[in-house]
């Protein structure tokens, strides 16, 4: 069977793996036939995130086929197209038992700290599995995307009627975008780069958008947009320690920051001015929560949430080592690039 290894750093190659079993007592035996590619990949691509590990198959974005059930296994049955949560708890640890499933203890990615799905067959916990009839094999492998947004908002507490500033107009940044809209929100997008904020406004619908300088005028411009109130709530997506650290200048006075970007760096800030003077709240938010995948399922299967703006590039399976640095180059264009291996 074949599989595509990230060997080390910007070293991939595709190899033989043998067969998965037949499923155990509560696993599924899987086809996959969609993969996104998610800034996790490039980052370990690249050497930079900081819970990978290598050699390692990549792919926890996944739209798959059930092929056969194990015992036990009654919500899921071949034939069934689902998608994936690829946080595998261990359903025993103090954050397990509390229902904080998403920040296990002993969490092992789907493709980060284990193998993931960038093979044809895959056999997984089916608990993981969420029923997608309605949903394409494409949209299927977006919902995961998508949940990490979905558990960002839902950390902030954000609320109709508040203004969410979204740092940070990436693949995640977008997935919280379209939940800060759901909420019924006003949301304004701050970004470095002039052409994902075109994006933004052409293909998300989002009229308020900043061109990030990196200094006070970027300050100033938020100011000038909400009548010097700022942001009630501000998700950074980031990924960039310095752009976290000054993520707090745009929050508004009891105004919450939701960090769901990852850097291995240290955040520095003032703590009187602005976190004690503001008495901002601040929050982690990682990975999503199973009830975030029943949701966007429902969302996009109901038409509320529409995925067709997302997918900017795809790639056939054969083709993914010539391809895969491409995306990388800004100028590439790339919001989302889908693996086919149908």
């Amino acid at each position: 069977m074949r599989a595509l290894q990230l060997e080390r750093p910007q070293s991939l190659r595709f190899l033989d793996v043998p067969e998965p079993p037949a499923p155990g007592p509560g696993e599924a035996l899987l086809r996959v036939y969609q993969v996104g590619i998610c800034g996790t990949d490039y980052s370990g691509y690249l050497g930079k995130m900081p819970f990978f590990s290598y050699p390692r198959i990549p792919g926890h974005e996944l739209g798959v086929e059930v092929l056969a059930v194990g015992e036990g296994v009654t919500h899921v049955h071949p034939g069934d197209r689902c998608s994936v949560e690829p946080y595998i708890n261990c359903q025993r640890c103090s954050a397990c038992r509390r229902g904080h499933t998403n920040c296990c203890e002993s969490n092992q990615t789907l493709g980060v700290m284990c193998d993931g799905g960038l093979q044809e067959r895959i056999l997984l916990p089916a608990r993981k599995l969420y029923p997608a009839p309605a949903l394409s094999n494409e949209q299927a492998a977006l919902v995961e995307t998508l949940a990490i947004g979905c558990h960002a908002v839902d950390r902030s507490g954000l609320k109709s009627g508040e203004t969410a500033l979204v740092i940070g107009a990436g693949p995640i940044g977008l997935a919280a975008m379209e939940f800060t809209k759901l909420a019924g929100a006003r949301t304004i997008v701050l970004d470095m780069n002039s052409q994902r904020l075109a994006f933004v406004r052409e293909r998300m619908g989002i009229a308020d958008t900043l061109l990030a300088s990196g200094g006070d005028d970027d300050v100033q411009g938020m100011a000038d947009l909400t009548g010097g109130e700022m942001a009630h709530v501000v998700i950074d997506a980031t990924g960039s320690n310095r752009s976290m650290s000054e993520a707090l200048r745009f929050c508004a006075f009891a105004g919450r920051l939701v960090y769901v970007g990852i850097t291995q760096a240290e955040l520095t800030f003032p703590h009187a001015p602005i976190l004690h003077r503001r008495e901002l709240t601040l929050f982690a938010s990682r990975n999503a929560l199973p009830r975030d995948f029943a949701r966007i399922i429902s969302l996009i299967g109901s038409g509320q949430l529409d995925t067709g703006p997302w997918i900017t590039h795809r790639v056939p399976f054969p083709n993914v080592v010539g391809e895969f640095s491409k995306y990388l180059k800004p100028e590439s264009g790339v919001i989302k690039a889908m693996i086919s291996l149908e």
